[in-house]
């Protein structure tokens, strides 16, 4: 566990150094909300759960939950997905 910590803060500070973006480096997942009705998730590894109050969606290292009413996924990639409804919270959690 030490270890992979110590990984993962090299390659922040590897990152911060560069300048390059961490999403990129470390695989970090990239939320876009446009409003209270759209969120975009980059990065993320699996859907947990889902109806349409509640999506959870897991990440590297995080679980993102998302609340709200009529929510659907509009659409899924491996890569991204896109989130639609009446968005009310957002959660993290490890």
């Amino acid at each position: 566990m030490k270890k992979s910590l110590e990984r993962d803060s090299l390659k922040e500070r590897f990152a911060e150094a560069t300048r390059m973006p961490k999403d990129v480096v470390l695989g970090a997942s990239v939320l876009t909300i446009i409003g209270t009705g759209e969120l975009y998730i980059e990065n993320y590894r699996g859907i947990i759960e889902y109806t349409d109050v509640l999506v959870r969606i897991q990440a590297k290292g995080i679980k993102i939950k998302v609340q709200g009413k009529n929510l659907q996924i509009e659409y899924y990639t491996n890569d991204e997905m896109k989130i639609v409804g009446n968005i009310q919270a957002l959660e993290y959690s490890k």
